[in-house]
């Protein structure tokens, strides 16, 4: 018998079966990766709790962190997102072959990183730059925290985001950057804002 999942509420809480093991599966491993929702899981929109059961449930499937850490945002957004759990009873099912249909079809979607970025000799250990084609994009690795460089109407455009619980990234701080400023000097502000709103773990400042 293939591997397959089932979600289901019990007392409002999301369980999640691991079949056919009958093994629940809980935030505890994917908490070492990424940190959005360690209270639980969720399903049915783009927020913390349907990325922690991305992340958790890509990590138990293919029992790799790089897989998970790199694809779980444009996982839950194109099928956690769309699950359904509003019942008491078996709500649903996703089995392993549709969840490597789904990967199959993931490249880029809003925030995922088509080359997973790389370390960044100016920025410190837990923030990664990644190659997008359009602007630069800076990750947050221990967080759900991106600094995006695009445009302005007076310059360059600096701004701090983060998932959420939106569809679109939630502006948590901006810097407006002359043509002749130091943009460098004001990505560094916003990773200090993005570390002093949440610290990273010990050894990764």
């Amino acid at each position: 018998m293939t591997t397959a999942y089932l979600g289901r509420r019990r007392q409002g809480d999301l369980v999640v079966t691991r079949l056919p093991e009958y093994t629940e599966l809980t935030p505890d491993r994917s908490l070492g990766l990424v940190t959005h929702s360690p209270s639980g899981f969720d399903v049915g929109y783009r927020g913390s709790g349907p990325a922690q059961l991305a992340c958790g449930l890509l990590l138990d499937y293919y029992n790799d962190a790089q897989v998970a850490r790199e694809h779980y945002i444009a996982f839950r957004n194109r099928v956690i997102s769309q699950l359904e759990c509003d019942g008491p009873g078996a709500c649903w099912h996703l089995t392993g072959e549709e969840i490597d249909a789904a990967m199959a079809t993931i490249t880029d979607d809003v925030v995922a990183l088509p080359d997973g970025g790389g370390p960044s000799p100016s920025l410190p250990e837990n923030w990664r730059t990644v190659t997008r084609p359009d602007r630069r994009v800076f990750q947050r690795a221990d967080r759900d925290h991106y600094i995006v460089l695009g445009e302005g109407t007076d310059g360059w455009l600096a701004v701090l985001c983060s998932q959420g619980d939106r569809a679109y990234p939630a502006p948590l701080a901006s810097r407006t950057v002359s043509d002749d400023a130091d943009v460098e000097q004001a990505i560094r502000a916003l990773v200090d804002e993005s570390n002093d709103l949440i610290e990273p773990p010990e050894g990764e400042c």
